[in-house]
């Protein structure tokens, strides 16, 4: 009688664990920010929610292929961070829905996303492009440290820089339409291409050039400006130079998707990344994006957008799905296979 009544009191509370975890819910989320930021998001948000979460890290091109691939059968519940001109493709082409958060405490580049893709993407965080450079190998190479973008085209430069591909990165196509809206698109794939003959390797991942810089690995980097601080900021020799023609900027997105199997949780993840408490907690992690919150605490650290000669980036244009698979395709052609000199 007692291993009975020992089974039953055991079944009993497997049943109200199994119904506990039902209730609590959960979510599978893509991140295409920085993997330290990718798990304070979401070991806060499961404490926070009891909502377990399954997350992998992707770029960002990595994850609108994977969206559109899994379009019929969508396996990811939310897509949190990297550039938003992915994020308004996947909006374009219906592959996320409106969230229906409250934006009006957000900055007015934030609302902006989520006016342009009626609400199926809203800004999270923005940061600037610029150059980085290791300031030891400058020295030791006794090379001119770059003020310009172009300035790169510099024979001098030759398998000194590295930047990521725009296929797979969110950086990359950010600098790619930061070109051509600065020097027009002719100009622009020009410039690219002559950049490209001093380019030692086009890396997936965006950030992974500055990385690369830091450790001396190459003496020239581009990418986002708030990546490079926190190189800088942990004791590398980087210096961070916001180029003198001026420069594009991303806006960090939050999107969820078209058939997601677990809705309610993906939509109080979006209200959780839109927290202005928990947006000023990406300091804990080095991250120094500007928060779209106007109540959240911006990291002294963090590049002012202010002080930066910023472009008047249309993402209307730029995240289109036609624009990106042109720029694309020219990148491909012209830049990729440039002849090195």
């Amino acid at each position: 009688m007692k291993k009975k009544i020992s089974v039953s009191t055991a079944l009993f509370g497997l049943a109200m664990f199994s119904q506990a975890a039902i209730a609590a819910g959960s979510l599978n989320v893509v991140c295409s920010a920085e993997q330290s930021w990718c798990d304070l998001m979401t070991t806060e948000f499961e404490k926070q929610t009891g909502i377990d979460v399954a997350m992998v890290r992707k770029s960002t091109g990595e994850t609108l292929a994977q969206v559109r691939a899994e379009s019929e059968n969508p396996k990811t519940d939310i897509w949190w961070g990297g550039t938003g001109d992915p994020h308004l493709i996947a909006a374009s082409e219906g592959l996320t829905q409106p969230s229906g958060v409250d934006t009006s405490d957000l900055l007015g580049w934030a609302v902006n996303m989520s006016n342009i893709s009626e609400g199926r993407t809203v800004g999270i965080y923005a940061g600037a492009l610029g150059i980085a450079y290791n300031s030891e190998l400058i020295k030791e190479k006794n090379l001119e440290a770059p003020a310009c973008w172009k300035d790169l085209t510099d024979v001098s430069y030759a398998g000194e820089i590295q930047v990521a591909n725009p296929n797979s990165s969110g950086t990359a196509y950010t600098e790619l339409a930061t070109f051509v809206q600065l020097f027009g698109e002719e100009e622009a794939i020009s410039l690219l291409t002559e950049i490209g003959k001093n380019v030692n390797q086009y890396t997936k991942s965006g950030s992974a050039p500055s990385k690369a810089a830091a450790r001396g690995e190459t003496s020239i980097s581009i990418g986002f400006m708030h990546d490079m601080v926190k190189l800088a900021s942990s004791g590398f020799p980087l210096e961070i130079v916001a180029p003198c023609e001026g420069t594009g900027y991303e806006v960090g997105a939050v999107s969820i998707i078209e058939g997601a199997k677990n809705l309610e949780s993906a939509k109080k993840w979006v209200e959780f990344s839109l927290d202005p408490a928990v947006q000023s907690r990406s300091v804990e992690v080095k991250a120094f994006q500007v928060p779209s919150n106007s109540k959240a605490t911006v990291a002294p650290e963090s590049p002012g957008l202010s002080s930066i000669k910023l472009i008047d980036y249309d993402f209307a244009t730029y995240g289109s799905s036609e624009t990106r698979q042109r720029l694309l395709a020219r990148w491909d052609t012209d830049v990729k296979n440039a002849e090195k000199n």
